[in-house]
């Protein structure tokens, strides 16, 4: 059992930047592919990056790609989401992901999920 916690949203301007963690629990971290998703009310839940084990394969959703960075540091059990030039556009509830295997592009990929931090972007 894996156990999620994400922190680090808040509210801030279109053009700043916000740096999401999530730690995770359990002695599962380091051999785990984590995730980030985001979901605003009345729309599925989207994925926004993703990374491998080792933190070498990182994926990227084309809206995000050049401004959002995943990475994660196994010795913290932690994987964050620098987010920089953020948009209005970004505003979320942004969810952390674990999954034993490779994960995916899909939510029904992923294991264990987080509660979830909320961002929000003013213009």
């Amino acid at each position: 059992q894996v156990q999620l916690v994400e922190s680090g949203g808040g509210l801030v301007q279109a053009g700043e930047s916000l740096r999401l963690s999530c730690l995770a629990s359990g002695r599962t971290f380091s051999s785990s592919a984590m995730g980030w998703f985001r979901q605003v009310p009345g729309k599925e839940r989207e994925f926004v990056a993703r990374i491998g084990r080792s933190g070498v394969a990182r994926f990227y959703a084309d809206s995000v790609k050049g401004r959002f960075t995943i990475s994660r540091d196994n010795a913290k059990n932690t994987v964050y989401l620098q987010m920089n030039s953020l948009k209005p556009e970004d505003t979320a509830v942004y969810y952390c992901a674990a999954d034993p295997a490779l994960g995916g592009y899909g939510v029904n990929q992923w294991a264990y999920w987080g509660q979830g931090t909320q961002v929000t972007v003013s213009s």
